[in-house]
């Protein structure tokens, strides 16, 4: 083989060789990507299923509105009441494949929530759930079938630091939402995506409520913290750290057979 031709092979050893470690690269950034969207692996404080129903309360005095939230928290998108939770516990819904974000600031649902319905969320995040629009006059939620209760699956990733039960809700009658709550949930771990379920819209009350009734099956652990971050950083500094040993064999490869050639070529 001529120099010309070493050359050549070499050049094409070392691009192949830079390709499969983008390539590498890149799939473990996509790996972490995904792991984040669909929650696996995350620690969480609280996971389970509910109903959900929808309020909005600016102090107007339209719809039923009952005041400003108790959080002192204006009115906003993801602010969501709670009968039993702390105020200020943060987390988020699952509902058809649609993630949505919130917080706990103000109380309720009262009497619905005797009927499993135990969680009230805001009307635009509503809105954006079941693909409706929010009526900024009538303060509800149009177009999207007349859905005003929703089974959700909901994760708590931060309880509030006030008083109120850490864990599965409770109906509001309890007045768990005043209580210090010394014997709080453990975390959890979500092994697998967590996935809300449709609600059936001709289910009666009681069975809404029992449909309520918290899912026990998740593997609970004690101070494990999340290593989706870690994980993925170290995949990312693995993979570069393996290319980087690869280009650099390539190179002594292409090198020592240059060396053969023009030593040959003086030999000569």
């Amino acid at each position: 083989m001529t120099f010309a031709a070493r050359l050549t092979t070499s050049a094409r050893l070392l691009t192949a060789t830079l390709g499969l470690t983008l390539t590498a690269g890149l799939s473990v950034i996509t790996a972490g990507t995904a792991s984040a969207d669909t929650g696996e692996g995350e620690q969480v404080m609280l996971k389970g299923a509910t109903t959900a129903s929808y309020y909005w309360d600016d102090a107007s005095g339209r719809a039923g509105d009952t005041g400003l939230p108790a959080s002192g928290k204006p009115m906003q998108k993801g602010l969501a009441a709670s009968p039993s939770w702390p105020l200020m516990t943060e987390g988020y819904v699952l509902y058809k494949g649609r993630k949505a974000p919130f917080f706990v600031g103000d109380r309720g649902p009262g009497i619905p929530s005797n009927r499993g319905i135990m969680l009230d969320l805001d009307a635009k995040t509503f809105a954006d759930l079941t693909g409706g629009e929010f009526n900024a006059d009538t303060l509800g939620v149009d177009g999207n079938g007349g859905k005003g209760h929703i089974k959700v699956t909901y994760v708590i990733t931060k309880w509030g630091k006030g008083v109120g039960k850490k864990n599965h809700p409770v109906p509001f009658e309890t007045r768990a939402w005043s209580k210090k709550d010394r014997n709080p949930a453990e975390p959890v771990m979500l092994a697998t995506s967590a996935k809300a379920e449709p609600r059936d819209e001709n289910k009666s009350g009681k069975d809404e409520a029992e449909k309520a009734t918290p899912k026990t099956d998740e593997v609970k652990t004690r101070n494990v913290a999340s290593t989706s971050n870690t994980g993925e950083a170290g995949g990312i500094f693995s993979g570069f750290a393996l290319g980087g040993l690869l280009i650099a064999a390539g190179g002594a490869y292409a090198g020592r057979h240059i060396l053969r050639e023009r030593l040959s070529v003086k030999r000569g």
